[in-house]
């Protein structure tokens, strides 16, 4: 679902960047707060795992479309709201700059669609009424699942509102909704399934690392958590990778049904160029591939599309050592953006005569 820079228009773009910044502001003044020295590494290494989780597409049966995981709301589960914010931020930001995954004019949209709308609305007013305190299994299922399929829900009505007010696609309100509301209902089932899995995953095995669940001052033991999140992010990203679907995702999919011939003939220039300009010299995997492999991506955003690709069927494992050397580089990356803002947060949290 990240958007492309083709979906909206200069003032749509900065306005979402103004509303995301804001709400990112708020959340490192949050995080900034907390005196919890565990929490920079947990950050780290779920925002390592949650890029790698991202690069794996998941088909949907008889649409001929895709989704992956968004891990908004599975980040807020484990680390609350505003940390969360803060690390999906990040991976966001790493996937447009280093591999021209969703535009840097949408950037702050896709953060606002991806990142604020699960962590600082479907977790607060979703899970957390749902789930309450020491939640059960069951109602930890129920509160997980609804809160990700709506989230998932909210963030595809915001990527409709941004398209329609900017006006410059030709898509309507009632059709792009019509397609992307249903194709993502779709995907929101999978995405819960797979949120809950991992949840209850947690809850069995350490479950003082919900959000929550330890007790006030105590910091869970994290050394066993960081080496297996480490372990099936470099599964993730290395070979799970090979096994992505190659079908359009739901942004994708559903700009191809609506008209896709209206998005690219009136693109604007100006900003949208200047941009284009910078991406291409940061991506330096553009589509989580080696420059020489790389393809160019659709007006949507996310997954590449060219005619050879419509017509070609695809190998599939697709084994393919620049789609892992993406996968461990952007993990690696990802983790060493979000340690190096969270110890920054760290750092100012302390006062003047601490710091060495």
């Amino acid at each position: 679902m990240h958007m492309a820079d083709a979906l909206l228009s200069p003032a749509t773009g900065l306005v979402m960047w103004a509303a995301a910044g804001t709400a990112l502001a708020v959340a490192s003044r949050v995080v900034k707060a907390r005196a919890d020295d565990a929490l920079v590494p947990l950050m780290g290494m779920l925002g390592a795992f949650v890029f790698a989780a991202q690069m794996i597409n998941f088909s949907i049966p008889g649409t001929g479309s895709s989704g992956h995981l968004g891990g908004g709301l599975l980040l807020a589960m484990l680390m609350g709201p505003h940390a969360a914010l803060v690390v999906i931020s990040s991976v966001l930001t790493v996937q447009a700059l280093f591999f021209a995954d969703g535009g840097l004019l949408a950037l702050g949209a896709n953060i606002f669609n991806i990142g604020v709308l699960p962590c600082l609305v479907a977790y607060p007013l979703v899970y957390r009424p749902l789930a309450g305190v020491a939640p059960s299994r069951r109602r930890l299922t129920l509160a997980a699942g609804l809160a990700a399929m709506l989230a998932l829900q909210l963030g595809a009505m915001g990527v409709v509102l941004q398209t329609v007010m900017s006006g410059i696609s030709g898509l309507s309100l009632e059709g792009f909704a019509w397609l992307m509301l249903p194709i993502h209902a779709a995907i929101g089932v999978v995405e819960g399934a797979a949120t809950v899995a991992i949840v209850l995953f947690v809850q069995r095995h350490r479950p003082e690392l919900l959000h929550g669940a330890a007790p006030e001052g105590v910091a869970p033991r994290l050394r066993p958590a960081l080496l297996a999140a480490g372990l099936a992010t470099l599964a993730l990203g290395g070979v799970g990778s090979w096994f992505a679907s190659a079908d359009p995702d739901g942004l994708e999919w559903s700009v191809q049904r609506a008209g896709v011939n209206a998005v690219a003939a009136t693109t604007p220039a100006g900003l949208h160029d200047t941009l284009a300009a910078v991406q291409k010299r940061t991506a330096l995997l553009p589509d989580y591939g080696l420059p020489d492999d790389a393809v160019s991506t659709s007006p949507a955003g996310d997954a590449p599309s060219t005619p050879a690709q419509a017509s070609q069927p695809q190998a599939w494992p697709a084994v393919n050592a620049g789609t892992s050397l993406a996968g461990v580089v952007g993990g690696v990356t990802t983790l060493g953006l979000v340690l190096a803002v969270g110890l920054l947060l760290r750092r100012r949290r302390q006062p003047a005569s601490a710091r060495p």
